[in-house]
């Protein structure tokens, strides 16, 4: 069974780096409370460490 990730995004992109910004938009987020699911892999997880301050993140184990 593979772990899946609940992203949401809880802080607003406004005045973030670009940096943050690219990561966010690569990860599907767009506005605020916008939740998104991912498979849990290392690629994520280290776009969710570079924004881990605005998203909220939650496992799904199916």
């Amino acid at each position: 069974m593979a772990k899946r990730l609940s992203i949401t995004l809880k802080r607003s992109m406004i005045g973030r780096p670009e940096v943050q910004r690219v990561t966010l938009r690569t990860l599907g987020l767009k506005k605020r409370e916008q939740t998104v699911i991912h498979q849990d892999n290392p690629a994520i997880r280290g776009m969710i460490e570079k924004v881990k301050h605005l998203v909220e993140v939650k496992e799904i184990s199916e």
